[in-house]
C-alpha cells in the first residue's frame, strides 16, 4: 500500500529559485471525486498516472505507475480537456528533507507553493526562511482543484 504525508505551504520570497533549477510538469485530472482523484502527468520523456485517495490529516492513500509518455501525452490532450495544468517544479533539499516548490503556470501563475514528504504525521522539521503560511488542510490549494478555480480567479 502507498501512502503520502506531506504538508504544504506557501513561499514568502524568491530566494529559493537560486537552489535549483525548474522541470517543466504537465498533468491532468481523468477523475476528481471526493474519496478519490485520479491524475495522468508528463514529466519532460516520462508518463505517470497517479490514483490518490481521500486526505485524512496530512495522510492519503497513493499509488503511481509508470506509463508510456507517449500515452500520458494523449491522454492529457484528449481525456482531460480543461483540467490540465503546468508548473514548473523544483527540488531542494534542507536539513535532510526534500521541499519540493512548485510556480505554477496560466491561469494559475503568481502561485507558489511548498511541500515536503515525511515519514509519519508528527515528524519534526526545520522550515528554510523561505516557507510562509502553512495550507496543507485548505482544499482550494490541492492541485485537482486548481484546475477547476484557478488561482486567477480567486
Amino acid at each position: 500500500m502507498g501512502l503520502e504525508i506531506e504538508k504544504k505551504f506557501l513561499v514568502k520570497d524568491n530566494s529559493w529559485k537560486a537552489l535549483a533549477e525548474g522541470v517543466l510538469y504537465q498533468q491532468g485530472y481523468l477523475s476528481t471525486e471526493k474519496e478519490r482523484t485520479v491524475r495522468v502527468r508528463v514529466i519532460g520523456e516520462q508518463g505517470y498516472l497517479t490514483i490518490k485517495g481521500k486526505s485524512i490529516g496530512a495522510t492519503r492513500l497513493e499509488f503511481e505507475y509508470e506509463i508510456p509518455v507517449i500515452d500520458a501525452q494523449e491522454m492529457l490532450t484528449k481525456l482531460c480537456g480543461n483540467s490540465v495544468l503546468e508548473k514548473y517544479r523544483y527540488k531542494i533539499p534542507f536539513d535532510g528533507m526534500i521541499w519540493e516548490v512548485d510556480e505554477f503556470l496560466g491561469k494559475n501563475k503568481g502561485l507558489i507553493v511548498a511541500e515536503v514528504e515525511m515519514e509519519n504525521e508528527e515528524q519534526i522539521f526545520k522550515l528554510p526562511s523561505w516557507i510562509g503560511e502553512e495550507v496543507t488542510h485548505k482544499t482550494e490549494y490541492f492541485n485537482s482543484r486548481l484546475t477547476q478555480k484557478p488561482f486567477s480567479e480567486w
